[in-house]
């Protein structure tokens, strides 16, 4: 084992001499265990790559100068700091959560705001969440609830009265029959599904997961000691798993099929018809479970209609469904959401979290109330939304299938779009260097055209990138134009090959 100690400092003023804000300016000592030059130098760029791009692009803004990296190999010892600390404090980690990914989604969002932050101009196309604000009517209610003194603990599965009317609410819009006591308010959707899959997996069980998918849910499967089983789709298909293709995978060890409809990040929707096939599959294997995360449920373009899993016949008592407040009701913010299941299903998830965050925010759970008494499917106020989300997609569908070499699958819910940008794999732009893959071509992005986009692979499919249309319209047509105008350098850069 070799140890790579490495420093890095950077200099850069602007023309008056003054420092670029601190959180840009890179000065450190950092020391790496490596087995081989390779690997440091991947762990090397995996960790300053972000860091360099920051500041390149804050360099451009601020008139920077100079920036030097020092990089020294010692083969076969350590630093005397590292040799100390070593020899007194043991830092391992438990392996699986060693072996996390981060999520790639709020790398890139943290990313692009540091550098709106720092004066760089951003559009921002990573996240997903909502340009809108909470509608004025739940946000006043969670103001009222901070006055009112609801700022204590809740009951762990969350307040009677909110649960009750999730209750309600799944019966008028989803014909779903619960009782609160099948009902357990977490602390986001998120959290819902973690705890879904803590709960029902078993070492060495299988979890179905149709790509592409939410980049966070094979992490979770594995956090839980559990095996990803990942079924590809196909754009032809609108990204959708077909039931041959289910078919083919599951087996005694599969324990939870993994559904999300409206699909983040494709928009795809399950049509009833295709969840009707996929329900006679699951219900040929006794041990087969289905979570159903319809966050995005009330961000649908018609004709698409939304099926919840658990009301297909025999589905209710194998179904977990998640959903929650963030996307429909412009609630990312508040962290609030639910899992809907048998009652065995949903205690032993209250157990879970009883011991790790207890009840969700009291005053997000009073706001929730208030965001379930909009009307059916969030009344008008998130109709506006549904209506602007629309408009962008119609928009940015337009736009994309005029470039060339651009393939699309047009989305029928959430506000994603996930193009195949593959064709550009391979070209070169001066200055840049080659477009090896989806990541970088997200970089290319980033740094050409000042738009922060997601790589396919951080869901499944590295030849697509996600783009979110979370964002005003001006925003996206400023967007687009900066992508046409970078994507043409990629274009002469390849003519000129």
């Amino acid at each position: 084992m070799s140890i790579v100690t490495f420093q890095a400092m950077n200099c850069w003023t602007d023309v008056q001499g003054s420092q670029v804000p601190r959180g840009f300016v890179l000065r450190e000592k950092r020391s790496v265990g490596c087995h081989s030059q390779a690997e440091f130098a991947g762990k090397w760029l995996n960790y300053y790559r972000p860091k360099i791009l920051v500041q390149r692009l804050v360099g451009r803004r601020f008139g920077c100068s100079n920036l030097s990296f020092e990089v020294t190999a010692i083969s076969g010892k350590q630093d005397n700091v590292a040799s100390e600390t070593s020899s007194k404090l043991d830092i391992s980690l438990n392996p699986r959560v060693a072996a996390l990914k981060p999520s790639k989604t709020m790398v890139i969002a943290d990313h692009a705001t540091a550098l709106v932050q720092a004066g760089v101009p951003i559009i921002k196309l990573a996240a997903g969440e909502p340009d809108f604000n909470t509608p004025e009517a739940i946000a006043e209610e969670g103001v009222k609830a901070i006055r009112d003194g609801y700022t204590h603990y809740t009951p762990n599965a969350g307040f009677l009265d909110l649960r009750i009317s999730i209750c309600h609410k799944l019966q008028d819009e989803n014909g779903l029959t619960y009782t609160p006591d099948q009902i357990l308010v977490s602390n986001g959707a998120k959290q819902s599904i973690m705890q879904a899959v803590l709960a029902v997996c078993l070492p060495g069980d299988e979890v179905i997961i149709p790509a592409p998918f939410y980049a966070s849910y094979p992490e979770m499967v594995c956090l839980a000691d559990a095996t990803p089983v990942i079924v590809p789709t196909s754009m032809s298909d609108d990204f959708l798993m077909t039931p041959k293709a289910l078919e083919a995978v599951v087996n005694d060890k599969s324990r939870l099929l993994i559904l999300c409809s409206p699909s983040n990040p494709t928009g795809s929707v399950y049509p009833r018809e295709r969840l009707e096939d996929i329900a006679k599959i699951v219900a040929k294997h006794p041990r087969l479970m289905v979570l159903s995360d319809e966050i995005y449920e009330h961000i649908m373009f018609s004709p698409a209609t939304h099926t919840s899993f658990a009301s297909l016949p025999g589905m209710w008592e194998r179904t977990l469904t998640v959903n929650g407040f963030s996307k429909a009701f412009a609630m990312t913010g508040w962290r609030l959401g639910y899992l809907a299941a048998p009652k065995h299903f949903v205690t032993s998830c209250g157990r879970i979290q009883s011991q790790s965050t207890s009840g969700a925010s009291s005053i997000a759970q009073k706001a929730g109330i208030a965001a379930l008494q909009l009307g059916y499917a969030g009344g008008e106020s998130v109709a506006v939304m549904v209506k602007a989300f629309r408009e962008r997609r119609d928009f940015l569908v337009e736009r994309f299938k005029a470039l060339d070499g651009v393939k699309l699958s047009v989305p029928q819910g959430a506000f994603y779009l996930f193009p195949d940008f593959s064709a550009y794999y391979g070209s070169e732009a001066e200055g840049f260097g080659t477009i090896s893959d989806a990541e970088t071509l997200c970089q290319f992005f980033l740094e050409k055209a000042q738009v922060a986009l997601v790589p396919g692979d951080a869901f499944g499919d590295p030849n697509c990138i996600r783009i979110s249309y979370a964002a005003s319209l001006d925003s996206l047509k400023t967007a687009m134009g900066n992508i046409e105008k970078a994507l043409a350098l990629l274009r002469s850069a390849t003519a000129a090959v």
